[in-house]
């Protein structure tokens, strides 16, 4: 199944570029043509509610590799390099080893979800205020340009299978887990084939969901579940 198209379903997009410090119950600030930016590290350190907020792991969101997406070799290639940013290998430009190709198909293993219910959400807004007077933060409200991240789907393990136009050999297999110094681990899996699996330490974010606040007047009104087809994050 598609990866992306699962995650849809969800309502959670796929986290393509570098940036990887999602965590729920973030607001970030996303005013129209800029990009989003981290505004709190989290809702109480903006809000304040008599309403308890409760954590979710969601089961039904555990990906894994039958989900996966197919890409063309040079974009393919070029999202797992801003992947393996996240994962403390900037340094190393997996373009310069494998040059060419056919295909990149990318997708995650030992994953687990963390997600807020919108109902629990909306009714702490509606009995919040804010922390301490802001003005700054009451005329993003006003203008709804505050984003809450209400889930994140966290995985462990990157997966990608690379097909080139290419035989590989015994040296360059040997070049590439040199390079990454047990960090990710290179099979092959046919002539011109490779398995990259990167086994982090820690979880990383891989899918975000977010809502945006409606304020009307100073006053919350509701939810609205934004997509990656906004350019959200």
């Amino acid at each position: 199944m598609k990866l992306t198209q699962f995650l849809t379903n969800q309502g959670y997009d796929l986290i393509e570029g570098p940036v990887r410090n999602h965590k729920p119950l973030q607001l970030w600030l996303k005013k129209s043509f800029d990009e989003a930016q981290l505004y709190y590290g989290s809702i109480d350190h903006a809000f304040k509610s008599d309403v308890v907020l409760t954590e979710i792991e969601n089961p039904a969101l555990s990906i894994n590799t039958s989900k996966k997406d197919d890409y063309g070799f040079n974009i393919g290639i070029t999202l797992l390099q801003e992947i393996l940013k996240t994962l403390g290998l900037g340094a190393f430009e997996i373009s310069a080893k494998i040059k060419s190709g056919k295909s990149v198909t990318i997708s995650y293993d030992n994953s687990f979800t963390k997600e807020y219910a919108i109902g629990n959400l909306e009714e702490y807004f509606f009995g919040a205020d804010f922390l301490h007077p802001n003005p700054s933060l009451l005329k993003n409200a006003n203008q709804n340009n505050i984003l809450l991240v209400t889930g994140v789907v966290f995985a462990k393990n990157l997966v990608a299978d690379i097909e080139t136009d290419f035989a590989f050999d015994g040296a360059l297999m040997a070049n590439l887990n040199e390079m990454v110094e047990g960090k990710i681990d290179f099979t092959k899996s046919a002539q011109n084939k490779i398995k990259m699996v990167a086994n982090g330490e820690i979880y990383f974010p891989v899918a975000v969901k977010a809502s945006r606040i409606d304020y009307d007047r100073s006053r919350f009104k509701k939810l609205i579940l934004v997509t990656d087809s906004s350019n959200i994050f």
